[in-house]
């Protein structure tokens, strides 16, 4: 069974919140996919390269060519594939994934200044718990940090 974190939004986008949380599991070694609607990686690989002026997050999606994907530790997909063999998958915007049990780790992030946010997030917490998944919830604090409330 897969380790499944959920991130709860309340002060920051997720293009704000995403950085942070990718560059952490990206420095302890993950090798990570991002899950998103295809019209909105483009909005999220802009946020991974703007967001640390020290560093950048090495990241791709297809629009780079599938056969660079291996060599990409970070990968933006919209669909449930793992061509980089990533460890950590990251959900965004509700999107489902039939592989969750392949990851080590999957991170939900989830905007609770959006109700139908809230009501999938809540869904998804209760099908993965009745899978036997190991759940923790981590709420968004007021400064952009995290406390981990469940």
């Amino acid at each position: 069974m897969s380790e499944i974190r959920f991130y709860h939004l309340q002060s920051q986008s997720l293009e704000q919140a995403l950085p942070a949380l990718v560059a952490k599991a990206y420095e302890n070694g993950y090798r990570i996919i991002i899950k998103a609607p295809q019209d909105q990686i483009e909005i999220l690989s802009d946020a991974l390269w703007s967001a640390r002026a020290e560093s950048f997050l090495p990241h791709g999606s297809e629009r780079d060519g599938t056969g660079d994907a291996p060599h990409h530790p970070i990968w933006l997909s919209d669909q449930d594939d793992n061509p980089n063999n990533a460890d950590m998958l990251v959900l965004t915007y509700n999107m489902p994934c039939e592989t969750i049990s392949d990851f080590r780790l999957c991170c939900v992030i989830f905007d609770g200044r959006i109700e139908q946010d809230v009501q999938a997030a809540r869904k998804r917490w209760s099908q993965y718990k009745e899978q036997g998944h190991s759940l923790t919830y981590w709420q968004q604090t007021p400064q952009g940090g995290w406390e981990k409330n469940a």
